[in-house]
């Protein structure tokens, strides 16, 4: 079937997608809850294949176009959802030259005749912040679906291409895209009471059922760096307390990075004179750009809430003040980032041989637990999820803020605040090793059972915020 005969077979179905969508009310219920996962309402949302505009409309976006080669189906969206913008376009020859936020292509790629080439058309309409969300059919699912076809149980389609996921992933890298995550959803994309449910949040999930799932998902981000070191600007944020021997050598061992770097000491009530030391070490040191702060509450998470919402740079990072990551290694961190080798850069202490008393035995042991479950559930690699030190743009944090509420205060540590938050916004987690170091000043403040089981806590709350959804 050439274009031409694509485009009338559209126009001519366009009259009662609206029916056939109801009678498959439930599975199109199953891709708009987990596509409003990764796509926030409000966000600038372009829909390629967009039909008759429900989906789009679904997703509430604060700027939303849908595009279609069927001018049929463009018309009875512009009917249905006035307030968006609907207009004939192909994916092939994308016209369009606006950005947005998401590009979302839905059971269009089997339909496009050069799926490379319609993937080098959506850079034009991508910026370096910008997520592709790619969702088709698992080509395990062809003879179920063509029997549908055949019993009048699906509407009939034209003959597409069946794809595997890893041949999509491909054909984006081939285009200068970098997949971020990739998953399986709808395992039954019937409904029958409690059984769907089961199979769709829980069985869907797990290894050895997930690759049967109907769907194949894909978000991918472009292969750009965001700008050059030399243009960036990084805040450094130092939450400290009980730390008085070691607010000196923060200052002394943290190297300047790009245009501009300011440090941020946030106290935290500490019972000996470390406030003082920091008001002291901002006399001694006029040639750096330090601030000192005292925190409103208790805990690691409100003292970086506190030290990031004062910061006024680029890049955002935190450093430990008990200085067991050197600040030293700090410009690897900063390059990774600049570079666009990610945007959410993690340390992890678990690569390079400790120090003797750097971390003790059941703490290591816990970190590589922790380690493969939240690999799991995030769906990128996480060798240490609690490395004190994390960086990431500061508009990527402003938008971690704006989507606080789907996860709510949940965390006294302040890092799966970030990580969780980095994880819905499809972020790219790059982990860079770090020698870990044996305090020099100080004694540890982290419980290894106390803080043991609200890690554990924090694993079940990421199941049924990020997993089983």
């Amino acid at each position: 079937m050439n274009k031409s005969e694509r485009i009338r077979h559209l126009d001519s179905l366009a009259p009662v997608r609206g029916k056939w969508r109801r009678r498959a009310a439930y599975y199109h219920r199953e891709i708009e809850r987990y596509l409003r996962f990764l796509i926030p309402a409000g966000a600038s949302v372009l829909e390629i294949g967009c039909g008759t505009g429900e989906l789009l409309a679904a997703l509430e976006p604060g700027r939303g176009v849908g595009v279609d080669i069927s001018p049929a189906m463009v018309e009875q969206a512009r009917r249905n959802f006035p307030e968006l913008d609907f207009r004939v376009d192909d994916m092939e020859n994308l016209q369009i030259s606006e950005k947005f936020d998401y590009v979302l292509v839905v059971d269009t790629i089997g339909h496009v005749d050069d799926i490379q080439l319609a993937f080098s058309r959506l850079a034009k309409v991508c910026r370096p912040e910008t997520r592709v969300v790619v969702v088709y059919y698992n080509y395990l699912w062809a003879p179920i679906l063509k029997l549908a076809e055949l019993t009048g149980l699906r509407m009939r389609q034209s003959l597409q291409h069946w794809l595997p996921l890893d041949v999509i992933d491909n054909l984006l890298y081939l285009n200068d895209f970098e997949v971020v995550r990739k998953c399986y959803k709808v395992l039954l994309p019937i409904y029958i009471p409690l059984l769907s449910t089961f199979c769709n949040r829980f069985l869907a999930n797990m290894p050895l059922f997930w690759k049967l799932s109907l769907n194949e998902v894909l978000v991918a981000k472009p292969m750009a760096t965001r700008k050059e070191p030399g243009e960036v600007s990084c805040s450094i944020v130092i939450p400290c307390r009980n730390e008085e021997g070691n607010i000196e050598n923060a200052i002394r061992r943290t190297p300047d990075m790009g245009r501009a770097t300011e440090i941020i000491f946030v106290e935290g009530h500490s019972s000996d004179s470390t406030l003082a030391e920091c008001y002291r070490v901002q006399e001694a040191y006029p040639d750096r750009d330090i601030t000192v702060l005292v925190q409103d509450g208790k805990g690691k998470g409100d003292a970086v809430r506190k030290g990031f919402a004062a910061a006024k740079h680029d890049v955002l990072m935190i450093l430990d003040a008990d200085l067991t990551v050197p600040p030293e290694d700090l410009p690897k961190f900063f390059d990774a980032i600049a570079s666009g080798k990610g945007e959410f850069i993690n340390g992890t202490r678990l690569v390079y041989r400790m120090e003797k008393q750097a971390m003790r035995f059941l703490n290591i042991l816990g970190n590589k637990f922790f380690s493969r479950a939240f690999t799991y559930l995030f769906e990128q690699r996480i060798r240490d999820t609690l490395c004190g030190t994390k960086v990431l743009w500061r508009k990527d944090y402003d938008r971690i803020i704006a989507g606080r509420s789907y996860f709510g205060d949940f965390d006294p540590f302040g890092d799966f605040d970030l990580l969780f938050g980095a994880v819905r916004l499809n972020l790219k987690i790059v982990e860079i090793p770090i020698r870990y170091r044996e305090r020099s000043y100080g004694t540890t403040q982290i419980s290894r059972f106390r803080h043991g089981l609200l890690l554990l806590k924090m694993v079940f709350f990421a199941l049924g915020k990020i997993k089983f959804i």
